[in-house]
């Protein structure tokens, strides 16, 4: 038997799972404090309403309605008019101090009559329960009667039709699902949100644990939140290898570079500047833009280290005019601090902007600077939905990489990175007979023959210069270059 979903409305979500919630059934959603529990209840109803005309009820047992309206409010929802219009009602079920039941009594027939009420009144197909452990604070000598007593809501919910979400307490992000033993009698649909505290940076993710007779994406996928989309989850472990790949070639913007790469960038790829600071990495990138006007492609810019004016007269000391680019609509560059916002909200924001602009092209100066915003775990995830995105769209990606010695080395970024890269283009520092040159050499280039000699790179007022490749000398890349004595 298949079981049937009910789309949620938040499209990622229903992506990891598979469709969206078992229709007609009950999923328990679990969250340490400050989760985002509530948040993704009432997102489910907003989106309810707002795309599938699908009214709901959301039940508080331990905030105050006002207090939730209040905090909800920040999000492009229209909740009070909703209310007006009958197609959302909230049920106030928080405790009140004069209402408190004598041990042994305690009993939510009640609550059940008032719950079918509210779901008979507006029709609602949609219910959310939160959250149900200030039931088991008061109550936990009852266990027992308190189980019985859910499984009857449960039953209840199911019985009117309606698919449902009931939100627990958890007290370790890692450790039992709920905090009183809520998930031993709501079995079947488990949702885990978590908000981790790892070297000072805060990440949040969402594991769907089970679906009982369904499927759905497994392990966690990071999720960020937004003022204008509230919840939206990267789904990491949706993200599949199928992409399209091109035998088109673009230009790298330096036709001694598209020389020692036969030909160009494939398009789509994605392709990786390594070099310490000062090596020319600014100056690939600025050439990449420039090569739009070929074609006249687009390209987005994304700087984590320098500010448009800077970049904008590096360019056109080299003689590339980025103030035209932008003028005819082929450029757009963004300046950003990647310690504003996570890597979550750097993803979407980058979406977002595709999604407008249609880029060709983006380059990224430098993803040293963005893995200093995340853990090493979230800066790899990031990498391989990022890469895995532009891959889909058919966009070329340039990207740099700054390694800590002059001479060479590898950073712990590129080492996240170069596994999925196609190109890897390495800028070297070599000292020849106590003077420092710069050198150029292409490490790898996936699916393309390319020159594997290390050439001399040199930056004048006219831009980069290739030139020969250095002879009579090894171990360049390794940092320590020795003569050779040639016969």
């Amino acid at each position: 038997m298949h079981l049937q979903k009910l789309e949620t409305g938040n499209s990622s979500f229903d992506h990891i799972a598979h469709g969206g919630l078992p229709l007609g059934r009950t999923t328990l959603v679990a969250g340490s404090s400050g989760s985002a529990k509530t948040l993704f209840g009432a997102q489910f109803l907003a989106m309810g309403i707002q795309l599938f005309d699908q009214p709901g009820v959301f039940v508080t047992f331990e905030e105050q309605v006002d207090d939730i309206r209040n905090n909800l409010k920040s999000f492009n929802w229209d909740i009070d008019t909703w209310e007006k219009e009958g197609k959302w009602i909230f049920l106030d079920a928080a405790p009140k101090e004069e209402n408190i039941i004598a041990v042994g009594d305690f009993d939510l027939s009640a609550f059940r009559i008032r719950l079918e009420r509210a779901v008979e009144k507006c029709g609602a197909q949609r219910v959310v329960i939160d959250s149900i452990g200030s039931i088991f604070t008061q109550f936990h000598e009852e266990m027992h009667t308190i189980r019985r007593e859910l499984i009857q809501v449960a039953l209840t919910l199911s019985r009117l039709g309606a698919t449902s979400i009931i939100t627990a307490e958890r007290l370790e992000e890692y450790g039992k699902i709920t905090r009183f033993g809520v998930e031993e009698f709501l079995t079947d649909n488990v949702i885990i949100l978590r908000n981790v505290l790892h070297n000072e940076k805060r990440r949040r993710t969402i594991e769907i644990l089970k679906f009982r007779g369904s499927n759905h994406e497994k392990g966690e996928n990071p999720f960020s939140i937004s003022a204008e989309k509230a919840i939206v989850i990267i789904p990491l472990s949706a993200m599949n290898l199928m992409h399209i790949t091109s035998n088109e070639r673009v230009t790298s913007g330096i036709p001694a570079l598209d020389e020692m790469i036969n030909g160009g960038f494939y398009k789509g790829s994605i392709n990786l500047v390594s070099g310490a600071i000062g090596a020319g990495k600014t100056l690939m990138v600025t050439n990449f833009v420039n090569g739009i006007r070929e074609r006249k492609e687009r390209c987005l810019l994304m700087a984590f280290e320098e500010s448009s004016q800077q970049l904008y007269r590096n360019a056109a000391s080299w003689g590339i005019d980025f103030k035209q680019l932008e003028d005819e609509g082929l450029l757009k560059v963004i300046c950003i601090y990647p310690e504003i916002s996570s890597l979550e909200d750097h993803f979407i924001n980058i979406q977002e902007i595709v999604k407008t602009f249609k880029p060709d092209r983006i380059a990224i100066d430098s993803l040293s600077a963005l893995s200093r915003a995340s853990s090493d775990k979230g800066f790899r995830e990031f990498i391989i939905a990022f890469t895995s995105y532009l891959k889909h769209h058919e966009i070329t990606g340039l990207f740099t990489s700054n390694t800590p010695l002059l001479a060479g080395g590898t950073s712990d970024t590129e080492g996240n990175i170069s596994p999925i890269t196609d190109t890897i283009i390495l800028l070297r520092y070599v000292e020849m007979s106590g003077e420092m040159q710069r050198s150029i050499a292409v490490l790898k280039m996936r699916g393309s023959k390319h020159d594997t000699s290390i050439r001399k790179f040199t930056i004048t007022d006219e831009g980069a210069n290739i030139g020969k490749h250095f002879e009579g000398i090894s171990g360049i890349l390794t940092g320590s270059p020795i003569l050779i004595k040639l016969e």
